[in-house]
């Protein structure tokens, strides 16, 4: 795993419909809606879609509407690994996103312990453990009214209301292979949409 990750910083607003509008570092928006089984459906400003699903163990599923999948591996304060450890994305729209980017800008992730890369593959056994394991830790973590502290039930990921600053969804590479090349000073905005 890269030891100095490239890092991406998001911010999101909710828009009227409910829907969220999520601006990142490099220019590009995504907009992202949650769907009735949970996941979240989105589409960036660089034409690329699909739906990502938060499995056990902090992975990240990201399917793209032409059927390549990817992981990613939440950090915690609002970090997210993506591509086997060289990108990590930071949501700086909450208090723990905000602490996450200090952390990282000042390398102090020996703080929090080293980041953890995600999978680069899971196989339909594998991602049905951890879909299984998230159901658990969902049934242990909601109120008995189903909402989690009380409230609407929304994750950060989902929304962008707060909650979880934990479980986010962050900007992937899509097309051929991820060539560690491009991760360098200039990254261009197609190399993460």
């Amino acid at each position: 795993m890269k030891s100095n990750p490239h890092v991406l910083t998001y911010q999101d607003e909710v828009l009227a419909d409910g829907s969220l509008r999520r601006s990142f570092s490099d220019g590009r928006y995504e907009w992202r809606r949650r769907l009735p089984d949970g996941r979240v459906e989105w589409q960036d400003s660089q034409g690329y879609a699909g739906v990502d699903e938060l499995l056990g163990d902090g992975i990240i599923k990201r399917t793209f509407n032409n059927g390549r999948v990817i992981y990613a591996r939440e950090q915690g304060y609002g970090r997210t690994l993506w591509h086997g450890g060289r990108v990590l994305t930071v949501n700086q729209t909450s208090f723990g996103g905000q602490v996450g980017m200090i952390l990282a800008a000042m390398g102090a992730g020996f703080l929090l312990g080293s980041l953890v890369p995600p999978p680069e593959f899971l196989s339909p056994e594998e991602e049905e453990m951890l879909r299984q394991k998230a159901l658990q830790q969902q049934q242990t973590d909601y109120g008995s009214d189903g909402s989690i502290g009380g409230g609407s039930g929304d994750t950060d990921w989902e929304s962008g209301n707060g909650g979880n600053d934990e479980r986010q969804y962050e900007p992937v590479e899509q097309g051929s292979e991820f060539d560690s090349d491009d991760i360098g000073g200039d990254l261009d905005v197609g190399d993460f949409g």
